[in-house]
């Protein structure tokens, strides 16, 4: 099986090499998701369809219309919910090309000649445990898309607690952003050659959807 992955998963597999099994391998069980999970997705379709459409934003989200507005404001050439495809290489391909390696998607992107500003929505409550290793592999797609882009402003936008946890990104830095990847990577590739797939415990087993698993306990109501 050809190694696919994307920041989403490798944290799946980060959290329990078992769960990951699962869902990415023998998919065998679904994530539904959780009432916080159809939220975000509310959300980022508000976001992009206001950005892009101009389509006016429902009243539960009203919170988010002075920031979006300044995003809007931004001069530029304005991608929303752009899917990115990564070979092995770095090479640019399509989200669903055969052979692609990494797959992402940048929530808004705004392109003005050799500058970008990188822009992915969060529904937390707050920033405190943002992780902008996210926004690498982000901006490391978008340079080998966008030959023309140079640097990138990135930035996770938390919609709600109206904060912004910014990072700066430039070209020449690319093969620094994968580094920190490349260990689970190895691990994720040594459990797809061997088939190993081990249960890791933790605070999450009760909302893990792999039920069978002995870890997993019926969380309380």
């Amino acid at each position: 099986m050809a190694l696919v992955w994307s920041y989403s998963s490798i944290k799946t597999f980060q959290q329990c090499p078992k769960k990951y099994f699962h869902l990415k391998v023998a998919k065998d069980v679904q994530d539904k998701g959780s009432e916080a999970t159809r939220y975000g997705n509310e959300v980022h379709k508000a976001a992009d369809d206001y950005v892009q459409n101009n389509v006016p934003i429902p009243e539960k989200f009203a919170y988010m219309r002075e920031v979006l507005d300044a995003l809007k404001a931004i001069p530029g050439e304005k991608h929303c919910e752009l899917r990115l495809g990564m070979r092995e290489d770095y090479s640019p391909c399509k989200f669903f090309d055969t052979g692609v390696w990494w797959r992402g998607i940048a929530d808004l992107l705004i392109i003005d000649g050799d500058s970008a500003f990188s822009v992915d929505y969060k529904t937390s409550k707050n920033a405190k445990y943002a992780d902008t290793k996210q926004l690498d592999l982000v901006a490391t797609a978008l340079f080998a898309h966008f030959p023309q882009v140079n640097k990138i402003k990135s930035a996770l936008l938390f919609v709600v607690s109206n904060e912004m946890v910014k990072k700066d990104h430039v070209r020449d830095n690319t093969a620094e952003y994968m580094k920190p990847f490349q260990f689970d990577l190895e691990r994720l590739e040594q459990a797809l050659d061997n088939n190993v797939w081990n249960a890791v415990s933790g605070p999450l087993c009760s909302w893990c959807p792999v039920t069978t698993c002995p870890n997993y306990k019926e969380r309380r109501r």
